[in-house]
């Protein structure tokens, strides 16, 4: 499908680290990339390099007096919790401004290689940091990357833009940014926030005429009701709305296992959805698609191989996922981590599942969820909520 692939990709963009200890490792980017190139997915892309985010650019969705104070941090090191730096969440870290404008310079690159036509597809593998709000730092995210490739592509006249995140966490930052702007459809499938950070998500979050759209997953939810909520929901919203442009967060911490959460996915169902994705960017959207990266804690068993799987998706050119992993990348996981590197590209399961055409089981606590957004959006955009 795709004919062009772009990655924004700069070594410097690992200096995103809130240190050893923290969940967010800059490793598994790092890793990521190694596992990409040495299976051959980076030569069907495009690499370019990017530029930090300016304070006029960031501005488009963060406070100036946020700004000024992540600069503060950055300079000094020290916490300013006012901010929201300086939380287990959000340690402060000298530098702290630069790597993160870095990140949103990034997905700046991606959106404006497709907004120029350079790229149909791009890629910020180091962003995806959805939680950061307009005025304080949340949830391991300071500088909103995808929020702010989406208010770019509103300043530049584009209509409609619609954002999928399938994070384990809800988009809340993000959906903040755009809860009242009708040009702005934003989908979050994510375990519910009555047993998940940041708390947020329900389905009754439903912004401008139904352009805020929450799919809130149960506890132990795996690949078929993952696929079947995913199917069941964002397809006919996306024809729906009929967006210009498509940009989507791939946190893979949904995956079984991920510490930080309890859904139950696998590497396989992930690229399921990677897949589907791209199918809308063509059928919804003419084919303009800028993703980036986001949360993801198992380091070395998961978030290399599925946003490699990303990758090649995105390119075109997606990988068989019985390929054995590389044995140069296993050395080189051995060496910056000491782990025991997975073998193949594959958690071997086959990711099937059943569409809501059949009717739906109001006893399933998936079908529950699902049907609860259909009901609170479906009917804002003239769709019967019903199978």
């Amino acid at each position: 499908m795709s004919r062009s692939a772009r990655v924004i990709w700069d070594d410097a963009l690992t200096s995103y680290n809130f240190g050893p200890s923290h969940p967010l490792a800059p490793v598994r980017v790092e890793l990521t990339m190694a596992l990409a190139r040495e299976l051959g997915v980076l030569d069907k892309v495009e690499l370019a390099g990017c530029e930090a985010a300016t304070d006029d650019e960031l501005s488009m969705v963060h406070k100036r007096d946020y700004i000024e104070a992540v600069k503060r941090v950055s300079a000094s090191g020290r916490p300013d919790l006012g901010c929201g730096l300086g939380t287990p969440d959000n340690p402060a870290f000298a530098g702290v401004h630069e790597a993160s404008a870095l990140i949103a310079g990034a997905s700046l690159a991606a959106v404006r290689s497709v907004w120029e036509g350079t790229a149909e597809h791009a890629i910020n593998i180091a962003g995806g940091l959805h939680h950061a709000m307009p005025a304080v730092a949340s949830g391991f995210c300071v500088y909103n990357d995808p929020a702010l490739a989406i208010a770019w592509l509103l300043g530049q006249g584009v209509g409609k833009v619609a954002y999928v995140d399938v994070d384990v966490h809800h988009g809340d930052g993000v959906q903040a940014m755009f809860y009242d702007d009708p040009r702005v459809l934003t989908i979050s499938l994510h375990e519910s926030p009555r047993t998940l950070f940041p708390g947020t998500g329900f389905p009754e979050e439903t912004g401008a005429d139904g352009t805020a759209v929450n799919v809130a997953l149960p506890a132990g939810c795996g690949d078929a009701g993952w696929l079947r909520a995913f199917h069941a929901v964002v397809p006919p919203l996306l024809h729906e709305f009929r967006p210009d442009f498509l940009v989507t967060q791939h946190g893979c911490d949904s995956h079984a296992l991920d510490p930080l959460a309890n859904l139950m996915l696998s590497v396989d169902g992930q690229r399921a959805a990677y897949a589907a994705l791209h199918r809308l960017a063509h059928e919804a959207a003419g084919g303009r698609w800028i993703a980036t990266g986001g949360g993801g804690y198992e380091l070395v068993q998961v978030v290399p191989r599925v946003w490699t799987h990303l990758i090649a998706e995105l390119a075109g050119h997606p990988i068989d996922p019985t390929t054995p992993t590389p044995q140069e990348w296993r050395g080189f996981v051995r060496e910056r981590t000491g782990e025991t590197p997975p073998l193949t590209m594959t958690d071997g399961r086959n990711p099937e599942f059943q569409d809501l055409s059949g009717g739906y089981d109001p006893a399933d606590p998936i079908d529950r969820a699902v049907m609860a957004t259909r009901h609170a959006v479906f009917p804002l955009h003239g769709l019967d909520p019903m199978p």
